[in-house]
């Protein structure tokens, strides 16, 4: 299943690395998280802004009340496979929107590639707006973060992270429903930046569900594009 919640007991990030977080919407009723790298100017994955779907960015006032902003263009690489992510196959999973209105009342995330080689043990972190009890949509919405380390032989295609404490044996931190599409962080030079986009997650031993493995597309091979296609938005 795509990445869709952050579960596991991770605490609320909204005055950390949550700050850069914001909910994405589709008119087929699917939600997803995204980073806003500048003003105007939201990450997310490929997957969860469907072609022939209308799609808006929610965000709160202080009252914690709703509103809609619309999106003017989206674009998806030209490599994503939707295929390859239901199966948790490397894919090109990245994706641009760009708001009809700059949000000028939060901060945008600086963006960058992982330090290579990743070596298996290398620390990241995740943040989402998803369930923190699967299949409980009303349990999301707060934007959550979580540390989790690489396994396996992470790369620059993909990357899967764990929950150190649980190590996939069982139930740990990691993404859920509604987390697909938010910031993976890596700590280099004494700031978070965002390295890679959360695609999908599974449960305990590879399990269905969430709390296992949770899947991220680096953005080693896509930061070119996302900036080429950025500064190409730029006064227009």
């Amino acid at each position: 299943m795509p990445a869709d919640a952050m579960v596991g007991g991770a605490p609320s990030a909204e005055t950390g690395l949550g700050r850069v977080v914001v909910t994405v919407v589709g008119s087929r009723g699917n939600f997803c998280s995204g980073t806003l790298i500048a003003p105007d100017i939201v990450l997310t994955a490929a997957h969860c802004v469907p072609a022939e779907t209308t799609t808006k960015i929610v965000t709160y006032d202080a009252q914690r009340q709703p509103k809609l902003l619309d999106v003017r263009r989206v674009a998806t690489h030209p490599n994503y496979n939707s295929g390859g992510i239901a199966h948790h196959r490397a894919s090109a999973d990245v994706a641009l929107l760009q708001l009809a209105t700059p949000m000028t009342n939060k901060p945008s995330a600086p963006l960058g590639s992982p330090r290579t080689p990743i070596a298996a043990g290398a620390r990241f972190a995740v943040a989402g707006i998803g369930v923190t009890r699967r299949d409980d949509g009303k349990s999301g919405g707060t934007a959550r973060a979580a540390t989790l380390i690489a396994t396996g032989r992470p790369g620059t295609l993909q990357i899967r992270l764990v929950d150190p404490a649980t190590n996939n044996t069982r139930e740990g931190l990691g993404a859920c429903t509604g987390d697909s599409g938010g910031p993976v962080f890596e700590d280099q030079d004494g700031r978070s930046v965002v390295v890679g986009v959360i695609s999908w997650s599974t449960g305990a031993n590879n399990a269905s569900g969430c709390g296992g493995l949770t899947g991220v597309t680096p953005l080693t091979l896509y930061r070119d594009w996302i900036e080429r296609t950025a500064r190409s938005w730029r006064g227009r």
